[in-house]
């Protein structure tokens, strides 16, 4: 098949120097279920589980997170925005991640989610109460969807620096010094999850959560066998809300990729990261520009090498915007900024990642040759 060229002019071709270069082709995915059970409000917090809550908690605090609460078995921590909590880290015996709990938009959402999955709705320990209902994706990954009793309150901001931009003079007889201090977290983000079954795992948060994609990603030559990545926003109507709060994309692993939290500015993002790299944290890739989304991005390893994203000035999509389709490859996820690292792509061999390849392609799953073939060009590509 052939992309059917596209009219500049033509209003009713959105995607055009807008998010994305084509659109959908006839028949391919429409990126949104038809009558979902429920449509979740936004990511509410992501699960781990660590060994070491106080290792955890000063890499929180230096990544730039606030302790919302602390005890004996748990760390919750949050960013200045009124809300829930960003993430939860549980003591537990090994490093690793549970899984993502998404908000609902109120409690009846729960319940009915929970009776049509045939599960109890359950109290949370979140500070301030709450309730849960728990499933498995087709991944087999745990995601909750919550509503809690009650808001943390907002915390002080890190306020924004006054630019001069071209004859733009708002900043007169001052000088500009940016602190070199932890960049402030606003807020959770997205999480990026690698599945071995892209297709039922994208339907299910469509058919389930009623999420919506914004964009589309396809290996080279490929394209007939359907996306291998979707980025996906929550529908809140007419409300503008974030690119992509969840980004799928077929691989070998099951599980975990990067989560993204949002800070104020450029300046809170490289001052940040100057404070993290003298306290010999590992930069994974930035500072840069993405395409999908358009936010600016510093990836970081905290120190049991989960990838942690800072983030500003992403796109924001209303639901009436259809879906962007674009070819995947290594060049084309940043606009800017350094050459994608080999460690952002996981692309760093090791027995334990051939281990995963091997279970990959002799499961009952999406990853075949040609696929795998696919994504290791697209990863040089």
């Amino acid at each position: 098949m052939s992309q059917t060229p596209v009219d500049k002019a033509d209003s009713q071709t959105p995607h055009q120097g807008l998010h994305s270069e084509q659109g959908a082709l006839r028949g391919e995915h429409p990126g949104r279920a038809r009558n979902p059970v429920i449509k979740v409000a936004d990511l509410a917090w992501l699960e781990f589980e660590k060994p070491d809550l106080d290792r955890a908690e000063v890499f929180a605090r230096d990544f730039g997170f606030a302790t919302a609460a602390r005890t004996e078995e748990a760390l919750w921590l949050r960013g200045t925005f009124a809300g829930t909590p960003s993430m939860v880290i549980r003591r537990g015996r090994a490093s690793r991640f549970i899984g993502p709990a998404f908000r609902a938009a109120e409690r009846a959402d729960v319940d009915r989610l929970a009776r049509v999955v045939g599960h109890t709705v359950r109290d949370i320990d979140v500070p301030g109460g709450g309730q849960s209902v728990s499933m498995l994706d087709p991944s087999g990954l745990p995601v909750r969807v919550v509503h809690c009793a009650e808001q943390l309150p907002a915390l002080p901001e890190q306020e924004p620096l006054i630019l001069n931009t071209g004859t733009g003079h708002r900043r007169t007889n001052a000088t500009q010094r940016p602190p070199r201090e932890p960049s402030r977290i606003q807020r959770l983000g997205h999480v990026v999850l690698e599945t071995r079954a892209f297709a039922r795992t994208l339907n299910w948060y469509l058919d389930t959560l009623g999420l919506i994609v914004s964009d589309f990603l396809f290996l080279d030559g490929q394209r007939d066998r359907g996306p291998t990545m979707a980025f996906i926003r929550c529908d809140q109507g007419s409300v503008a809300v974030d690119h992509h709060t969840l980004a799928l994309h077929l691989g070998p692993g099951n599980g975990y990729v990067h989560s993204a939290y949002q800070v104020t500015d450029l300046d809170a993002i490289a001052a940040g990261g100057e404070y993290l790299a003298e306290r010999g944290y590992q930069r994974s890739w930035g500072i840069g520009r993405h395409v999908q989304g358009s936010q600016l991005f510093d990836y970081w390893r905290d120190p049991d090498r989960f990838m942690l994203e800072h983030f500003a000035d992403g796109d924001l999509f209303s639901c009436d915007l259809e879906p962007g389709w674009a070819p995947m490859s290594a060049s084309g996820l940043a606009q800017w900024g350094p050459p994608v690292t080999r460690d952002f792509l996981g692309a760093n061999p090791s027995p334990a990642k051939l281990r995963e390849v091997m279970t990959a392609l002799r499961g009952d799953n999406e990853l075949d040759p040609a696929r795998l073939l696919g994504l290791m060009k697209a990863m040089t590509s």
